[in-house]
């Protein structure tokens, strides 16, 4: 099988970024449980906000009307990100994606077993125009995984190819997804990605 990190999208052009998080278990059973439990809140899209805490963006998932969705992510769903900045034009005020990629192995006796979710930036699914509604272009990736590596189990958010979407695009939207982008570029989208990666694993849910 191909390992997790085998089935990222190639690096070509503009920028990318790791951002990942491990914890060792004393045992397999406790590492296998661990890794469910982070498996299940990577796919449960609409409480990553509470994963991430105070002050990051807020996450839901969408069918391809754009309409809600109470379930775990599937391939072919959107995702709405509703930023702490001023939203997109193009995307109705919010940034979309769609779930390009999901993909899972192993098992609880296999020295590896992951899940992984691959996002990439598409066109507002409420509107009929094509233009992409994101500060990056679709060429732009994120990927997601939650992987247990025997006793470790590790989060990440993977991005390659981040490049700026200000070319087919309003002029708002050009000056806006450029400035959101430079801003990602400096580091300030890092503690998102990083308190997200963090709360996947460490994350306690109400008994």
């Amino acid at each position: 099988m191909k390992t997790a990190l085998e089935q990222l999208p190639q690096q070509k052009t503009g920028r990318q970024t790791d951002f990942t998080y491990e914890q060792k278990f004393d045992t397999l059973d406790a590492a296998h449980k661990a890794f469910h439990a982070a498996a299940g809140r990577m796919l449960s899209v609409n409480n990553w906000h509470d994963y991430a805490g105070a002050g990051s963006a807020e996450f839901t998932l969408c069918n391809n009307q754009g309409q809600e969705l109470e379930v775990m992510a599937e391939e072919g769903f959107f995702i709405s990100i509703d930023l702490p900045a001023p939203g997109p034009d193009a995307g109705g005020g919010v940034e979309w994606v769609l779930v390009e990629k999901l993909a899972s192995e192993g098992g609880a006796h296999t020295a590896e077993e992951y899940v992984l979710m691959t996002l990439r930036p598409v066109a507002d699914p409420r509107k009929a125009a094509a233009e992409i509604a994101h500060f990056y272009t679709d060429e732009s990736t994120n990927t997601f995984i939650v992987r247990r590596d025997g006793l470790v189990l590790s989060a990440g958010a993977h991005g390659r190819n981040e490049t700026p979407n200000n070319e087919v695009v309003g002029l708002h939207d050009k000056i806006r997804n450029t400035a959101i982008a430079l801003m990602a570029r400096v580091g300030l989208s890092g503690g998102q990605w990083q308190k997200l990666v963090n709360g996947l694993i460490e994350y306690q849910e109400a008994i």
